[in-house]
């Protein structure tokens, strides 16, 4: 790969390319036709990401690694966007609360971005990886006894998106209620769906949880984060939560989401299950070399105008890296990514995902514990005929149907509830009846669950 030149452009290119969309029904349904197009016009592309909103995306797998890898060129501050700051790009776009400017590890640079991303990591470091897995165990208990008798459900809005819930709600030390609005707020800006009400909801609600803990310390993140020698304010606490809520909700039940979809539809995983061997370590590699949960994200700006295999990079317009795309450039192999690691889909450089092994973990339980569960599990309908949520930047099914044999509950002694950090429903012992008009989103219905609906 020829390295960037550092001088500036000798003139933009002769004529306006078309800038693909990547939001709406037909992105959404087949991404990867839409990354073959604008492979052919090199490593990257014009692209839009919501009506009015330019930006490039980067397609090839070196030249991602290259704008990841090379802080001196590429800054992630978003205070850069040109179109932003000029009024091109409106406030009130449905991008803007997935790109704006915060005061935390993700939008910063340099030592800040240091301080801040110690902080992070420094408290993850004290989340003991057996209790993780223990409390994933029984939440995903919990969840499964709700349908097992029912013999029908819909994987992703009654267990994908609801356990990274309630593993977030332990974690953090965060009240029942407080949770059901943060995944409200974050769901509404992944989507892009009135996203300036959904970060005004997320914000005033992550006030209140700091407020909470500043009075109210405990063993959990949002304490440990608070405590930490790097001294975080409320602004930054606030954001740090954000970007910890962001990664914690919506990519961890897309990859719980997207890893079930491919066990059960794809036939090189069909022998090892029926024959109890859970090859459930292959089919989240292969979600995240393929199907990556963030499929278009960790978005740079240039410090200065460059050129980069011919194609000219302005200074302040948002350089998107296709996670998704860069790992599936043709230039890889598949023997590249057999049984290898090596994919983009935690990002890679100095903003790498500092939570790798915990959502890998909190992952795998879950999808083992369901499988475990209900071993006779098969899709409610074929495999094509599933619906994704449109929007630029998630991968995304929108309802992971499936049918089983009615199967019983775990059965627990009297009383024994699961060590929850948030009062939540006993373990049912009894078939429960019949949910006629279950609520469509895991949030939803989690708050219908808490309110004994």
């Amino acid at each position: 790969m020829s390295p960037p030149s550092l001088s500036p452009p000798s003139g933009p290119p002769p004529g306006c390319p078309a800038h693909e969309p990547l939001y709406g029904p037909d992105f959404a349904a087949d991404p990867a036709a839409v990354y073959r197009r604008l492979r052919t016009a090199g490593p990257t592309a014009p692209v839009e990401l919501a009506p009015g909103v330019r930006a490039t995306l980067v397609t090839s797998y070196d030249a991602a690694l290259h704008v990841l890898r090379s802080p001196e060129t590429f800054s992630k501050d978003p205070r850069r966007w040109r179109d932003l700051a000029d009024g091109t790009v409106p406030p009130d776009s449905p991008v803007v609360p997935m790109m704006m400017y915060r005061p935390n590890a993700l939008f910063t640079d340099g030592e800040q971005h240091e301080r801040l991303r110690g902080a992070i990591t420094d408290s993850l470091a004290l989340v003991d990886p057996n209790t993780l897995r223990g409390y994933v165990e029984r939440s995903a208990d919990t969840l499964i006894d709700r349908f097992a008798p029912l013999g029908t459900a819909d994987l992703l809005g009654e267990y994908a998106q609801v356990l990274p819930l309630l593993v977030f709600n332990h974690l953090f030390g965060c009240p029942a209620e407080y949770g059901v609005r943060l995944v409200e707020g974050m769901s509404g800006i992944f989507d892009g769906v009135d996203a300036e009400k959904a970060d005004e909801l997320l914000t005033s609600t992550l006030l209140d949880l700091v407020a909470l803990k500043r009075g109210n310390p405990g063993q959990d993140m949002t304490s440990w984060l608070m405590a930490h020698p790097a001294d975080l304010t409320d602004e930054e606490m606030i954001h740090t939560l954000v970007v910890l809520m962001g990664a914690g909700t919506e990519p961890q039940q897309n990859l719980i989401a997207n890893s079930l979809r491919l066990l059960l539809s794809d036939e090189r995983f069909a022998g090892d299950l029926s024959g109890g061997s859970l090859p459930v370590e292959d089919a989240l590699d292969e979600v995240l070399w393929t199907d990556p949960p963030i499929a278009n994200y960790a978005v740079h700006y240039p410090l200065h105008d460059v050129v980069y295999e011919g194609a000219v990079l302005r200074a302040g317009d948002p350089l998107v890296v296709s996670l998704a795309a860069a790992n599936t450039d043709p230039a890889l192999t598949a023997d590249q990514r057999a049984g290898n690691r090596a994919h983009l889909a935690w990002s890679a450089g100095p903003h790498n995902c500092p939570a790798q092994s915990p959502a890998r973990l909190i992952a795998t339980a879950a999808v083992e514990k369901l499988l475990d569960r209900l071993p006779d599990v098969e899709l409610g309908l074929p495999v094509g005929e599933l619906s994704w949520r449109p929007g630029p930047f998630h991968r995304a099914l929108a309802a992971l149907p499936v049918r089983f044999p009615p199967t019983a509950t775990v059965q627990r002694p009297e009383g024994e509830r699961p060590s929850y950090a948030s009062p939540l429903p006993a373990l049912v012992t009894e078939p429960p009846a019949p949910e006629p008009d279950r609520p469509r989103s895991g949030w939803t219905r989690l708050l219908s669950w808490w309110r004994g609906e």
